[in-house]
C-alpha cells in the first residue's frame, strides 16, 4: 500500500514568527495520524526556523522551489545543496511558478536531476489549464508534462518522487475537479504514462496527489478513489483547523 501524503503549500504566506508560531501549534494536533507523511512547505525566509522548530518529530518540511545550479549568478534563487539539512521535500513545476515565472518542461526536468542529485524529494506538479481542458487537451497536456519532466529519470529515482496533479483552473479559484475526474486522470493518463516509461511496478508503487481547492468538504471524496495518494493543499494549509482536519480524514479514509 502507498503511504498517504498531505503536503501543505504556504505560498506566499506567513512571516517568519507566524510560520514558526503554526508549526509548533500543528505539531502536537497532527502527532496521532503518523500513518499519513505530513509535509510543509514554508517560505524561503522561514524555512530554517521550520524546520528547527520540527526536529525531532516526524513532520517533514519541504520547500516551494530550487534552482538547477549548485551555485552562480543567480540572484533570488536558492541551490540545491543550500536546501540540505532544512528541507527534506521541494515543489517543482507549481503551476503558479509555470505561469508567473515563466517555468518550462525543460526547466522542471533540470530541477528535478538537480534536486534529487542533493538528496531532496521532488514533487513534481503538473495540470491542464481551463482553456486546455474545454479543448479536450487534459491528457495531451499532463503526459507531455509528465515525460518531459521525467527525461533521464531512471526506475530507481522514482521511488523518491511524488506527482502532484494540479489542474491550473483549479487553484485558488474555488473550483475543483470532482473525485471521478481526479482520479481518471491519475489513473487513466499519469499512471498509465508512468507505466510506459518505467513498466507498472513503478506506476503501481508511485504516489500520486491531488491539488486544487481541496477542503475539509471534498477531503474524503478523493481520498476513497484507489489512485489517489494524498493532496497537495493550498489556501486550507494556512488554518490550523483546516489542515488537522484535511490529515485526519486521510488518515480514517485510509485506514492508516
Amino acid at each position: 500500500m502507498r503511504q498517504p501524503i498531505i503536503a501543505g503549500n504556504w505560498k506566499m504566506n506567513k512571516t517568519l514568527t507566524e510560520s514558526v508560531e503554526f508549526v509548533n501549534a500543528l505539531a502536537p494536533r497532527i502527532a496521532p495520524f503518523s500513518g499519513v507523511e505530513r509535509v510543509v512547505c514554508p517560505t524561503f525566509i522561514a524555512l530554517p526556523a521550520v524546520a528547527d522548530a520540527l526536529r525531532g518529530t516526524d513532520i517533514k518540511v519541504g520547500a516551494q522551489d530550487v534552482h538547477w545550479q549548485e551555485k552562480g549568478a543567480y540572484t533570488s534563487e536558492i541551490a540545491p545543496n543550500m536546501l540540505q539539512g532544512l528541507a527534506e521535500y521541494v515543489i517543482i513545476g507549481h503551476s503558479e511558478v509555470r505561469a508567473y515565472l515563466n517555468e518550462t518542461d525543460e526547466r522542471v526536468n533540470l530541477k528535478t536531476k538537480a534536486a534529487l542529485k542533493a538528496g531532496l524529494k521532488p514533487i513534481i506538479a503538473v495540470g491542464e489549464s481551463d482553456t486546455q481542458r474545454e479543448a479536450g487537451e487534459t491528457e495531451t497536456v499532463v503526459t507531455r508534462q509528465i515525460r518531459a519532466a521525467l527525461d533521464g529519470i531512471s526506475a530507481e529515482d522514482m521511488a523518491q518522487i511524488v506527482i502532484a496533479y494540479e489542474p491550473i483552473w483549479a487553484i485558488g479559484t474555488g473550483k475543483n475537479a470532482t473525485g471521478e475526474t481526479a482520479n481518471e486522470v491519475i489513473g487513466g493518463m499519469i499512471r498509465p504514462t508512468l507505466a510506459a516509461l518505467y513498466g507498472d511496478q513503478v506506476a503501481s508503487a508511485t504516489r500520486i496527489q491531488y491539488g486544487g481547492s481541496v477542503n475539509a468538504d471534498n477531503m474524503a471524496e478523493y481520498m476513497t478513489l484507489p489512485d489517489i495518494d494524498g493532496a497537495l493543499v493550498g489556501g486550507a494549509s494556512l488554518r490550523l483547523d483546516d489542515f488537522t482536519k484535511l490529515i485526519e480524514i486521510a488518515a480514517q479514509v485510509k485506514g492508516v
